[in-house]
């Protein structure tokens, strides 16, 4: 058992999908239902005690400029490779802070506080047990709860892995010497940080999962299912349709 004293917040990303709302407002400052998504996300880890909070910017980065005032214990780290690298480069930018950490998205909408929890069995990812078939990545797990594989194009009967992920300090340690082997040497710049542990090093980790429910938290792809959640962007989906 280990317990997570900091998190790292992914929001540089430009949110094409969710464009021309995005246009002005970085996806994960759009709000919803009069609430910005980054909103639920900071105020769930500090209902659960997590105040040391590094959110990583680079798309319209000024407009995040105002977190810190709001939120005493957010620190901004500027991601320089935003605009030409995936994700990998924002993990990257913020690899100081890769011990006993939660990592997660900016542009989730976080419904129920108790899935950030600060305390975790072992480094891995929240997961909700699906048995139909998904397009999202799956993991499949072992008696002991150990994650043995994850299929990045979904698949059925396994744990849909969502954006918030913990890890120890010692899994930490050895996530920053894999995310710098490939970010560095390799310059393997063009893949999801979580393909570090996931796909290019698994040997290094015997990752669990930790349980949710559906609806415990929404990942908004697109205009559309912004719409479904709140009807005051009904217009803007038409304008693009």
């Amino acid at each position: 058992m280990f317990r997570v004293n900091k998190a790292i917040i992914m929001a540089a990303g430009v949110g094409q999908r969710m464009r021309p709302l995005t246009l002005t407002v970085p996806k994960p400052l759009v709000p919803v239902n009069g609430r910005r998504m980054i909103d639920t996300v900071i105020e769930g880890l500090h209902a659960n005690g997590i105040t040391e909070i590094y959110i990583v910017v680079g798309y319209l980065k000024e407009k995040f400029a105002g977190l810190p005032a709001e939120y005493p214990g957010v620190q901004l780290i500027e991601n320089p490779y935003y605009d030409t690298c995936n994700n990998i480069s924002s993990l990257y930018v913020a690899r100081e802070h890769l011990e006993d950490v939660m990592i997660l998205d900016g542009d989730q909408i976080i419904y129920r506080p108790e899935i950030l929890k600060a305390e975790a069995e072992r480094s891995g990812y929240n997961g909700v047990w699906i048995d139909a078939e998904t397009d999202e990545w799956l993991m499949q797990t072992d008696e002991e709860g150990i994650v043995t594989s994850c299929s990045r194009t979904g698949g059925a009967h396994g744990w849909q892995l969502y954006s918030i992920s913990r890890w120890s300090a010692e899994d930490g340690r050895q996530l920053r010497k894999d995310l710098e082997l490939e970010f560095e040497e390799r310059k393997n710049r063009q893949i999801y940080w979580d393909d570090v542990a996931m796909f290019c090093h698994p040997e290094n980790y015997r990752l669990g999962v930790t349980p949710m429910q559906a609806g415990d938290i929404i990942e908004v792809d697109s205009l559309a299912e912004l719409a479904a959640l709140d009807e005051s962007y009904a217009a803007a989906v038409k304008e693009v349709n």
